[in-house]
């Protein structure tokens, strides 16, 4: 089973990732710092819909996801194809005690996981709140956390609109950390990581 779903994830990046680069003019920074075999913890902003597809595809490993539960709830072809690229359920609310556990046995099973700790989606382009959950994952595994930023998904495809558009899209993955024992302070690092990558890509306009 693991080997056909390595195969089928394999061939939807292969077809993807061209079609982003010439359509959306896709680029990706700071890949080396995803490491290679290890489990790791990937903490992204959320620009749009887009966003889980926006990371895999600028990596050469899977990536296991969380998604808001109601995507698994009616057996569609939507839900089969998202279950088929590694994604687990997180109750909407986004305070699940199991989805967190879940994210812990992935990454110590060493799996890429991939959360968006704001929640929902961005109303203006802008990174807010980030949920302290990336710290009790951190502890747990021992593992490293990579901030990422996607930039560009927002105009693209904002959550006011129902179309999506067509934008030059970028996404940088920053420098490995990880838990020292300071409540609070690797989600501050998080964020503080995530600001300065958003930054250094607005700069790259």
């Amino acid at each position: 089973m693991e080997a056909v779903r390595a195969i089928w994830y394999g061939f939807l990046r292969i077809l993807v990732q061209p079609l982003f680069c010439t359509l959306l003019k896709y680029r990706a920074f700071g890949r080396e710092h995803v490491p290679r075999k290890s489990g790791v913890l990937i903490v992204s902003n959320h620009q749009s819909y887009m966003d889980p597809l926006l990371i895999g595809v600028g990596l050469a490993r899977q990536v296991h996801f969380m998604a808001r539960s109601s995507l698994f709830y009616k057996s569609t072809p939507f839900r089969w194809l998202i279950l088929s690229l590694n994604a687990f359920p997180l109750k909407d609310e986004g305070r699940d005690p199991g989805a967190i556990k879940e994210a812990i046995r992935r990454i110590k099973g060493g799996n890429i996981v991939l959360i968006f700790p704001e929640g929902t989606r961005t109303h203006d382009g802008s990174i807010g709140e980030i949920h302290p959950g990336i710290e009790v994952i951190a502890h747990r595994t021992g593992l490293p956390v990579v901030p990422a930023v996607i930039e560009g998904a927002f105009e693209a495809w904002p959550r006011s609109k129902k179309l999506f558009r067509l934008r030059p899209i970028k996404v940088a993955f920053g420098i490995p950390l990880y838990y020292n024992g300071s409540k609070g302070g690797l989600t501050q690092e998080v964020k503080l990581r995530m600001l300065e990558l958003q930054g250094l890509l607005r700069r790259k306009g």
